[in-house]
């Protein structure tokens, strides 16, 4: 359980004409009265030596920073403004990981950096990302500038320990307010995990030289000496994990990563289904300058995800569960997400309290102010009896119009093909094979997006259930509803286009026919009936609808099965996201091009092992020559 996040009472002290934000929770300045912005090139950028560390980066390299107290941004930014002057042109990435309890509200925010004029372009994209202030891991995508910021929110006890380590720390801002007026960050499970996430050659710098930093550090195997502070601080600390012997050495390695992850080259993946979950695969790989081809033997968006309109509905979790819950960090990230594309179209959505009303109408106060709101049945457009809580900040996708978007992506290439099996050979290269027999590529990693399909490339795949479900639209122009709200009733429905009302959907577990029947129209209507009676009436008849059904693929446990069915082969599954595709997608994909890539990932390590394909396993089997494809359907 994680406390509610509480963003920084601040005060505002006015020092030689700038305003500087100070702290009442830890009685501190956020940065330097002298120059705030030179202390932090003089103490993080240039004694990590950062400059010349960044300017030497290989091609397709990943440098990961980690940062212990994220505050204004001020450090993030100045990081950001070096890497936009030196970085190579040779698709290498800098991320930063960096941890704050007491977020700034986004007003203070902009308020403190409009101290930095020369800033502003970066603050600015830094303000337009800006979580809300809700506990666990936000992920910030630059891709223009291949950047990147994972910032968890929280208190540094609780957010270090469950960290995963997919990728080693380069370099770290020890940064916070000083050791007296926070001497909590600094205890020994904090910095036992800082050293955890950390590597050898990790350096290490902070403006503090407080005796329980330089102990904790030097206790937990880091070499540390005191150079010269800013201006008028006589020291400064500076660190590096060092190994003693190369036993040492070799017992710090990292071990989960792989000869693949480790690599900085180009890498070319295949991607096998053309759904949601590999469109969003396809489109995160591109993203870092890779070779993806997608596989369908049909068209894109032909299974699940090929409705006319999908809808993020997301039922939050008490916040105090927010850190590690997927539906919570999912819609986080997934508005962010698709607010890049054509596609997206903010809206909010009103949530019926059907049952269980106490506990939905809780969440409004759990959460930060204008997330929810509640409010009387006779506030809404439509008549209904229920009282509703409306959730602000949500949104709906043309799939459509998202796929060309992705499929416009200069490094994705669409193959329409039918995959049967993928070979490997004892160079670990995966050759993907048709019906016939003929080689369709050979691949660095391949990633099976195949619903319930997915099955026939693995021995020994989980258990997934076919659920079939059926989406209506029918004209209604006569009444049309707000094209900006939508209503969540255990169905949906909101307007498709001006002219059209879109609802559903149908729920049968264990079938796979994919007919639009006429019972499956009436069960749309029924269920909107039973909720808004009276508007329901206004539709025009059933012989009228139009409608699409296809099958979703559930796991047993609701999660999605995301990873590596085995170690020694770079083949990976994304299947099971049940009617949640387009909300967990973006999301999922993050964690599996982590995985893939050995990049940092944005969820806690619970969590992950939760999404684990492996995790209905007793014993693994033995490797297989080739993994093969039997059933003639795989979309």
């Amino acid at each position: 359980m994680f406390q509610a996040i509480e963003n920084a009472d601040l005060e505002w002290k006015c020092i030689d004409g700038i305003e500087i934000p100070y702290a009442k929770q830890f009685g501190d300045i956020y940065f330097s009265q002298d120059n705030g912005l030179l202390e932090t090139r003089h103490v993080f950028i240039n004694a990590n030596d950062l400059e010349a560390r960044l300017a030497e980066l290989k091609d397709y390299a990943y440098f990961h920073v980690g940062e212990t107290g994220f505050g204004t941004g001020l450090n993030v930014l100045a990081l950001w403004q070096l890497w936009q002057r030196i970085h190579p042109n040779n698709h290498s990435r800098l991320h930063v990981t960096t941890v704050e309890k007491f977020p700034l509200s986004q007003t203070d925010l902009i308020r403190a950096l409009q101290v930095w004029p020369e800033l502003k372009a970066l603050a600015d994209q830094l303000i337009l990302q800006y979580p809300l202030p809700i506990s666990g891991c936000h992920r910030l995508a630059f891709p223009e500038d291949r950047f990147s910021i994972d910032l968890w929110l929280g208190d540094a006890h609780d957010i270090f320990p469950i960290i995963p380590k997919t990728c080693a720390v380069d370099a770290w801002f020890l940064d916070g307010f000083a050791p007296a007026c926070n001497p909590d960050i600094w205890q020994e499970q904090v910095l036992k995990n800082i050293v955890r996430l950390s590597k050898v050659g990790t350096t290490f710098t902070s403006f503090s030289v407080a005796g329980v930093l330089k102990r904790g550090l030097r206790e937990q195997g880091i070499q540390v000496s005191r150079p010269r502070g800013f201006l008028h601080k006589r020291e400064m600390l500076k660190g590096i994990f060092e190994a003693k012997n190369d036993q040492e050495n070799a017992d710090l390695a990292d071990t989960r990563s792989s000869p693949a992850q480790s690599k900085n080259e180009l890498r070319h993946i295949a991607i096998i289904g053309a759904g949601i979950a590999g469109l969003s695969c396809a489109h995160a790989f591109a993203q870092r300058g890779h070779q993806v081809t997608i596989f369908d033997q049909s068209s894109p968006l032909a299974g699940a995800s090929g409705n006319p309109l999908a809808l993020l509905n997301p039922k939050l979790c008490p916040i105090e569960q927010s850190a590690e819950h997927l539906m919570t960090l999912a819609w986080q990230h997934a508005l962010n997400h698709y607010s890049k594309f054509r596609a997206f179209r903010p809206i909010a959505v009103h949530q019926l309290a059907l049952k269980n009303a106490t506990d939905l109408l809780a969440l409004v106060e759990q959460y930060p102010e204008n997330v929810l709101h509640a409010q009387n049945n006779d506030a809404l457009e439509v008549e209904t009896t229920f009282p509703s809580v409306t959730l602000t900040q949500a949104g709906s996708i043309y799939p459509h119009q998202l796929k060309d978007q992705i499929l416009e992506h200069p490094l994705i290439e669409f193959k329409q093909a039918h995959v049967d099996c993928i070979e490997t050979d004892q160079s670990n290269h995966l050759t993907l094979m048709d019906l016939q027999h003929s080689a369709l590529g050979t691949f660095d990693h391949v990633v099976v997006c195949c619903a319930k399909a997915s099955q026939t490339f693995f021995a020994d795949f989980p258990v997934l259930k076919p659920i079939r479900g059926q989406v209506s639209w029918v004209n209604n122009q006569t009444a049309p509803l707000d094209l900006k709200h939508a209503y969540s009733y255990g169905g949906y429905c909101m307007q498709l286009n001006p002219q059209e009302l879109i609802l559903g959907a149908s729920f049968y577990p264990n079938r796979d026919d994919d007919e639009v029947l006429m019972a499956d129209h009436q069960h749309n209507l029924a269920l909107m009936g039973s909720v808004f009676p009276s508007y329901a009436k206004t539709l025009p008849k059933i012989d009228q609808w139009q409608g699409r059904a296809s099958v979703r693929a559930q796991s047993l446990d609701y999660f999605p099965l995301l990873g590596k069915m085995q170690d020694d082969a770079e083949i990976y599954t994304f299947a099971g996201l049940g009617s949640k595709g387009f909300l967990f997608a973006p999301l999922c994909s993050e964690i599996l091009v982590a995985e893939v890539l050995g990049e940092a990932c944005p969820v806690p390590m619970r969590l992950r092992e939760k999404l684990n394909p492996r995790r209905f396993q007793k014993k693994l089997k033995a490797k297989k020559p080739y993994f093969k494809a039997n059933e003639s359907t795989i979309s």
